[in-house]
C-alpha cells in the first residue's frame, strides 16, 4: 500500500522530532512538509540560525536508482546549505523523481542543470580516513542521511 502525503508528513515529523530545521522554501518541498516548521531556517536566514540547525530537509531533483544518489540543483529557495550543513540530512523523494541512471537525469534535465547554481549528488555521509586508515564519517557534510520516499 502506497503511503499518503499525510503519512509522509507524520514520518518526517517523527524523524525530525522537534529539532531545529534548515530547509528549502516551502514551494520546493513535496507533501507540504514545509508547513511542519513555519519558522524554520532557510537560505535567507541569518548564518547563526542556519548553523544551529540539527536537521536539513530538502526535496530532490532526482533520485538515481543505479547509484542510490540524490541529485539536488541549488538555486532560489533551494540552498545547498540545507543538505550540507546540519549533522542530519533528510531528503524527500516523490515516485516521479526516480531515474534509472545519471545518464537519464543528465539527458532529461540538461537545461536545468546548466541553469542551476550548483548540482550536488549525495550518496550517503562523507567518509574519509587518515594515514592510519581510521575511518571518519560526516567530516565534509552530514554524518547521517535519511531518505523518505512517498507517493
Amino acid at each position: 500500500m502506497e503511503p499518503s502525503a499525510a503519512e509522509v508528513r507524520a514520518r518526517v515529523a517523527a524523524i525530525v522530532a522537534g529539532r531545529p530545521v534548515l530547509r528549502w522554501d516551502e514551494r520546493h518541498l513535496p507533501y507540504e512538509v514545509g508547513q511542519l516548521w513555519p519558522n524554520a531556517a532557510d537560505g535567507a536566514s541569518p548564518r547563526a540560525q542556519q548553523a544551529a540547525a540539527e536537521v536539513g530537509v530538502t526535496g530532490c531533483d532526482a533520485a538515481i536508482a543505479e547509484t542510490g544518489s540524490i541529485a539536488l540543483l541549488s538555486g532560489e529557495g533551494k540552498p545547498r546549505s540545507a543538505s550540507l550543513l546540519p549533522p542530519m540530512y533528510l531528503a524527500l523523494v516523490r515516485r516521479n523523481d526516480l531515474r534509472f541512471s545519471m545518464a537519464d537525469f543528465f539527458a532529461e534535465r540538461a537545461e536545468a542543470i546548466a541553469a542551476a547554481r550548483c548540482c550536488t549528488f549525495i550518496t550517503g555521509p562523507s567518509r574519509t580516513a587518515d594515514i592510519e586508515l581510521t575511518l571518519t564519517v560526516g567530516v565534509h557534510g552530514p554524518g547521517e542521511v535519511v531518505v523518505v520516499v512517498g507517493p
